[in-house]
């Protein structure tokens, strides 16, 4: 009977260290929290009296005002071959790349974005699976202000997609080459039932020492039952030295519109191309020249065409970036406001900003 006993015990002990063991193995890692804050002053030099206070690009609708931009925390969480991402942002800034979501009955800067939300399954090392919202694909620039060189947005950002809400596909090619093929609702809806949906895709690459990195990008579908959007879009990234740097953003867009009266289709497109030159000739200092072209003959932005050079330079502060930023804009027709009644093809602003993430 004590053998019985003893045998019992030992067996019971055994098997507690073998559970404990396997739960140690299974034991999820830590959730991972990163964030960032930003703010800025801008004032533009005619100073003009009413929205949009001649920006017509995204985050910046203000002149001789400090502004909050957005607050943002993020979470990110694996275990084994699942994944998880909640993005949320609070500002003016996480409103305007929300801007389907305002219903007209909350206030604007009152309430929590929801900037990305998806859930992730790699079953393999070749192949990942994403269902949910992420910010897009498209462009050079992204929403979160520190990981922008420049401050203010490009016209190409603001008139292409903000984010997508679908499932996708991650697929690699072998070496630096990867595939993303996905399925989503229109542009920049999170919800969107009854809608039409959009076809989007991704052809990434680039050197052995990831010098010299390229992204072909699309998005291709039908927004509401009176418009249907192509959007073919490149990006190019070349480190030529530890110090100097070059972007390349280059994107077509096109807009099959149905009118309302007629019922006849027309198309109407608009394309642009911007160059970015970094130099970083310290680790505490940068500056970033972009010059962007925007042709828009058919005036579906109402800008006609519009060149836009801007210079930014970063001071580092461990985690904290002041950018000091000189704006030009030169429009093809008159949208800018000299003051209340007179207008001008050109306009320039300063803009000082400070950004911190951790």
């Amino acid at each position: 009977m004590l053998q019985k006993l003893s045998a019992t015990c030992i067996a019971l002990f055994l098997f507690v260290i073998g559970f404990a063991q396997d739960s140690t193995k299974k034991t999820p890692p830590p959730v991972n929290i990163t964030g960032s804050v930003d703010a800025y002053y801008r004032y533009n030099f005619n100073n003009p009296k009413a929205y949009p206070y001649n920006s017509y690009t995204s985050f910046t609708h203000s002149s001789n005002s400090f502004e909050l931009g957005m607050a943002s925390i993020r979470a990110d969480h694996s275990f084994g071959k699942v994944g998880v991402v909640v993005d949320l942002g609070f500002g003016t800034r996480a409103d305007e790349f929300s801007y389907t979501d305002l219903d007209g009955t909350t206030p604007k800067s009152s309430r929590v974005a929801v900037k990305q939300l998806f859930v992730t399954y790699a079953p393999s090392s070749a192949i990942k699976f994403t269902l949910g919202t992420w910010g897009t694909h498209v462009g050079y620039e992204v929403l979160d202000a520190y990981l922008n060189r420049n401050y203010s947005m490009s016209y190409m950002f603001t008139n292409g997609p903000f984010l997508h809400t679908g499932l996708k596909a991650d697929i690699s090619l072998g070496g630096k080459s990867a595939f993303m093929i996905g399925i989503s609702n229109p542009t920049d809806f999170k919800s969107a039932p009854g809608m039409p949906k959009s076809v989007i895709a991704q052809l990434s690459t680039g050197t052995k020492d990831d010098k010299l990195k390229a992204y072909l990008n699309f998005v291709d579908g039908k927004v509401n039952d009176d418009r249907n959007l192509l959007q073919t879009d490149l990006v190019l990234t070349y480190a030529a030295s530890s110090a100097f740097s070059l972007g390349f953003n280059a994107t077509v867009q096109s807009n099959n519109l149905k009118d309302a009266d007629t019922f006849e289709w027309s198309t109407k497109k608009w394309w642009g191309a911007a160059l970015y030159l970094n130099y970083d000739p310290a680790s505490w200092f940068g500056m970033t020249l972009r010059g962007e072209y925007i042709n828009d003959d058919d005036e579906y932005l109402g800008l006609k065409s519009v060149f836009a050079p801007t210079l930014s330079f970063n001071f580092k502060v461990d985690n904290l970036t002041i950018i000091p930023e000189f704006r030009l804009d030169n429009a093809g027709n008159s949208v800018f406001y000299k003051n209340e009644t007179e207008t001008s093809k050109s306009t320039g602003s300063f803009v000082l900003a400070a950004t911190y993430h951790f």
